[in-house]
């Protein structure tokens, strides 16, 4: 049957669903998420306060036969409209094999994996994985394709910048589109950008709005406090400091310029990541304020909607490692139409 001839809601599974972003920017493009994976019991937590109708497997992917989950889930071979997941990327990641200098021999790598055990069994009409640019590099990546094509899948991918796809921070990624039979295009990229103002600039002040996740408190010594308060405003670092002002281990060590830096209200932020908590993890202090990026304002340039819950925030370190590991939901959005409109064009 032809997919412009069903009168339903085209479906998906979120593998590797971490706290929803992908399944909300699939949500969002249209589709009717019905299943999702994830081995995090506070990922597992905020996925469900914002995500009731999917049924959600808090377990090791490794685990979990294919076969089962379609039992569960009332699926026939062939019936699922799209396969996608973001398998954990930190095994790949630049940063932790001295970008790129020596080998990484971490177990998640593996996880890759997971995407074709699943596919070959589900066999759904497409499949789509976003992960770190290095994987491009890893054999993993290489195994998933060719059995994908061996399966019959038309597969595309690329590196893209999220900030050509409305997301306001600078973030690049692989991004891998298949369908089954036939080419899946990416969608075109924007050169308008999403800044910082737009995004978070008209929040209430922090610490006293209501929102727990904005209020959380912050607990710094004096001496960084006062560092912050040196950092000149919407877009200063560390570097524009004098050597006598910076802290000891900045003066002669020349790496991370965004250590200790501020945003800039009118550009896109940096990378958000599961330190976007600390100004000593990257560029993440407000651009007027003597603070550090809220957990909502994070989640905002994640662009998560600001009603996204997060359930028993008082948690900061667990909370901001949910956040920097999401798929931020407006990229997945403009991806996952596309696949839609290619689905129905079959």
């Amino acid at each position: 049957m032809l997919f412009r001839h069903m009168n339903r809601k085209p479906t998906a599974i979120d593998l590797f669903s971490g706290c929803g972003g992908l399944t909300l920017g699939l949500r969002q493009a249209g589709f009717r998420v019905i299943g999702a994976v994830e081995v995090d019991a506070i990922a597992v937590e905020i996925y469900r306060a914002n995500h009731r109708s999917v049924a959600v497997w808090n377990s090791d992917i490794v685990t979990i036969s294919p076969g089962t989950m379609m039992g569960a889930l009332q699926l026939g071979t062939g019936e699922l409209d799209l396969l996608a997941g973001c398998p954990p990327c930190q095994g790949f990641s630049a940063l932790r094999t001295r970008n790129g200098a020596r080998p990484n021999r971490d177990s998640r790598n593996a996880l890759i994996d997971q995407m074709l055990r699943f596919a070959t069994v589900l066999r759904p009409k497409t499949v789509m994985m976003e992960n770190v640019p290095h994987l491009e590099r890893h054999i993993s990546f290489r195994r998933l394709c060719a059995g994908l094509e061996q399966l019959g899948y038309e597969v595309s991918w690329d590196v893209k910048d999220l900030a050509g796809y409305g997301v306001p921070q600078r973030r690049k990624r692989l991004i891998l589109l298949a369908g089954k039979g036939f080419k899946i295009p990416f969608p075109a990229e924007s050169t308008l950008l999403t800044t910082v103002r737009s995004t978070i600039g008209k929040l209430p002040q922090a610490g006293s709005s209501g929102d727990a996740l904005h209020d959380l408190p912050e607990r710094r010594s004096a001496k960084i406090m006062q560092l912050i308060r040196d950092i000149p405003k919407n877009g200063g670092s560390r570097g524009d400091l004098p050597k006598g002002r910076q802290l000891p281990c900045h003066r002669d060590f020349d790496g991370f310029r965004d250590v200790y830096g501020r945003m800039a209200w009118d550009n896109v932020a940096p990378t958000i990541t599961g330190g976007c908590f600390n100004p000593s993890k990257g560029r993440f202090i407000h651009p007027i304020e003597d603070r550090a990026i809220t957990m909502r304002e994070a989640a905002l340039l994640q662009t998560f909607p600001l009603n996204y819950k997060f359930p028993n925030p008082k948690n900061k370190e667990a909370i901001a490692l949910m956040i920097g590991n999401a798929l931020p939901p407006e990229f997945i959005r403009r991806q996952a139409e596309v696949i839609l409109e290619s689905l129905r064009a079959t």
